[in-house]
This record gives C-alpha cells, structure tokens and sequence, in this order.
C-alpha cells in the first residue's frame, strides 16, 4: 500500500500550525506585569497540622474565634519546620483545624517579626482529582471522541490563558483578542474532533458567525441601553488595574460574551453539521433544499433547550445577587432597570440570538458544501498501488 502525498500534507499541516502557534503562544505570553500589590513579604506554603493547641469549639457545637495550632511546612524554604499559627474562623479565610489536616499557610514577615497564619484548606490535590475524574468519564464513555474532546479542552484553556489574558494586558481590544480566540479556538477544537471534512468547515463558519453575532447584539444592546464593562461590580478594582495598565475595560464585559456564548454555540453548529453530513450520505441525491430543509427541521429542535440551558447558566451565576433582590423586596423599577438585570438579560439573549442564528447559518454553509467537491477532503488519503 502506497501512502499519498495528500496524507502526508493533511497530517503535516496541523502539526506545522500546532508548533508555530506553541512558539508563538510562548513569547507572546511573557509579559512583564506591573507590581500592583506589594506581596514580597509573604509567602504562601503547604503545610500539615500537627497539633491544636487551642481549638474554637463551643459547647453548642458552633466555632466562634480563632484555633492556635501547630503545622510542619511541606514546601519552600521552610520545609520540614514545626511553627504555631492562627486560623480564623471566616467563611473566606480559615480552616477548621484537626491533626493531619493539610492546608495552606501564609507567612507574613516584617524584619525580625514572622506570622503566621492559616490561609486556606490545601484543595489542590481535590480541584486537580475532580478535573481528573471528568476527563476519564469523557474518555471512557466517549472513547476515541472523548480523549479528542479532552485535547480540545485542554487547546481551549492554553488559548484563553496564554493568549486572551496577555493580549488584553498588553492593551489590545477585548473584543478583537475574543474574536482572535474564537477562531483559534473553533478551528482547533473542530478540526480535532471530525478532520477535515466539510462538516467541519461548515460548523467552523457557522460557529465562528454565530458567536460573532451574539457580540454583535450584545454592543447593540449595551449601546442603546447606556450598558459598558463600567457597570459590572467589580469596577472599583479594575479601573485601578486599567490605570496601571493598558487593559481597555469597557469592552471586557462584551469580549467575555463572547467567549461564555462560544461552547453552546459550537455545539448546536457542530451538531446541525453532523446531521446534514449523515442526511447527505445516507441519501446523496436530495438537493441543497432539501438538505437545508433537513437541517432546520432538527436545529429547531436545539435552538430551544440550547437558550434555555444558555440563559439559566447565566442565571444561575448571579444567584445570589437574584436571590437579594429577591429577599430585599425591591420595587419592580428598581430591578428591571438595575445593572445586574440589564447585564445578566444581555448575556443570556445575546448568545441565544446566536444560537438562534447559527442554526440556519450551518444548515446553509452544510447543504451547499456537500454539493461541492474539494480535492483536499475527497481525495484518498492511500493509493491501492503496490510500492
């Protein structure tokens, strides 16, 4: 069996584009940061307790105070020293304490003096297990797919940190390093999952627009309702980032809609796509009607759950602010022309509007593809000849 060239090409081509955006993902990710807090007198270690030497508990079985305990450092300079430390009780902050507990500690040191304190219980090891177990589920109940979706993951989480968060440090538009990253990120993940195939380039047009759109919506809205990455309510800290750096914040809130909207969208785009291609290859002779009929028929179907789950994602974010509102009885005008309302309505309609769209979108690009015929895609990848 004879390998063709085209084989060759078509495996070549993703490992030349993977390599060259790994050197480039490298350098553009070193960035020098601006000092905006002053942390070089602390520094956070793991460590085990040993011993409480005074505990909290109150005869009601509730904790009111500090522990005094004793931990032995696992980690950094410190490492194997025995030293008494405080851990609040707080909801934040804090742990409550017992031998053999691992947690993590803060040291704070002013010349001579050194406390410390206990930070945190050491989740480390439960947060990298429970991401653990998901992707063995994934792979285990998807197989092939699964392990391909778990690259795809993994693709996604290095674009979004190594590129997202430098580009927007390094003053870039919010919305253009989003757009950026969703054509990175939707070209990989898809092509990782189907190949080259006209599924693909038809999910990938149909994604990459449909997430577009929801921006789209989303500045539309936020302009004629006077709603900018101003109003979110953290904006005290980021204005006093955004004046240290280049960080364009009034953008940030329509660049992260874009990327929220992005998984939902994909996957009706990637679904609408399968069922054309699987349409067209059980039956090769309906027309680009037909199949664009065909593909409407089941992105109707999707179009519903996908808002709904879409919307109630982003709902169930806000929660608590909600179930204020809720509590505090709040006149109706006071709620429906809050911030909060205004932004979470935003989100949740803007990536539905995409969802909405990208439906007939990828009914379109799909039903015209597979009445085309492409070289690269239809070609066979090996020749029967005899070497």
């Amino acid at each position: 069996m004879k390998v063709k060239p085209l084989k060759v090409i078509k495996y070549l081509i993703p490992i030349l584009f993977l390599a060259l955006l790994g050197i480039f993902l490298a350098k553009w990710s070193d960035v020098k940061k601006v000092d905006l807090v002053s942390n070089k007198s602390q520094e956070f270690e793991k460590a085990v307790v040993t011993e409480v030497i005074t505990d909290n508990l109150q005869e009601d079985g509730s904790r009111v105070g500090n522990q005094e305990v004793k931990v032995k450092f696992l980690s950094g300079k410190r490492k194997g020293k025995v030293v008494e430390a405080v851990s609040t009780n707080g909801s934040l902050y804090g742990a409550t304490c017992y031998k053999g507990l691992k947690v993590v500690t803060l040291t704070n040191q002013s010349g001579e003096v050194t406390v410390t304190s206990v930070y945190s219980l050491n989740r480390e090891p439960f947060i990298y297990g429970f991401i653990g177990l998901f992707f063995l589920l994934l792979c285990i109940v998807g197989g092939k797919n699964g392990l391909k979706a778990v690259i795809g993951l993994v693709i996604t989480f290095i674009l979004v940190l190594l590129y997202l968060f430098p580009a927007i440090y390094r003053g870039m538009s919010p919305v253009n390093a989003a757009v950026i990253t969703v054509i990175l990120t939707t070209i990989i993940t898809i092509f990782v999952l189907t190949g080259y195939t006209r599924k693909s380039l038809a999910a990938i047009l149909g994604t990459i627009s449909g997430v577009i759109i929801s921006g789209i919506a989303a500045w539309l809205f936020g302009k004629i309702s006077d709603i900018s990455g101003y109003n979110v309510s953290n904006i005290d800290n980021l204005v006093s980032v955004a004046n240290c750096t280049n960080i364009k914040i009034g953008d940030l809130l329509f660049a992260g809609i874009l990327i929220s909207s992005l998984g939902a969208v994909m996957d009706v785009g990637l679904s609408v796509a399968s069922t054309i291609t699987e349409i067209h290859d059980v039956n090769p002779e309906l027309n680009t009607g037909e199949l664009f009929k065909r593909g409407m028929n089941v992105g109707k179907d999707m179009m519903g759950t996908m808002a709904n789950t879409l919307i109630l994602a982003f709902a169930g974010g806000s929660l608590s602010e909600l179930l204020l509102d809720y509590a505090y009885n709040l006149p109706y005008l006071q709620i429906v022309n809050s911030y909060t309302i205004g932004i979470e309505l935003m989100r949740g309609v803007a990536g539905s509007i995409g969802i909405i769209l990208t439906v007939p979108l990828v009914s379109l690009f799909a039903s015209v593809l597979m009445k085309i015929k492409f070289k690269f895609i239809d070609s066979p990848v090996v020749s029967e000849d005899t070497v």
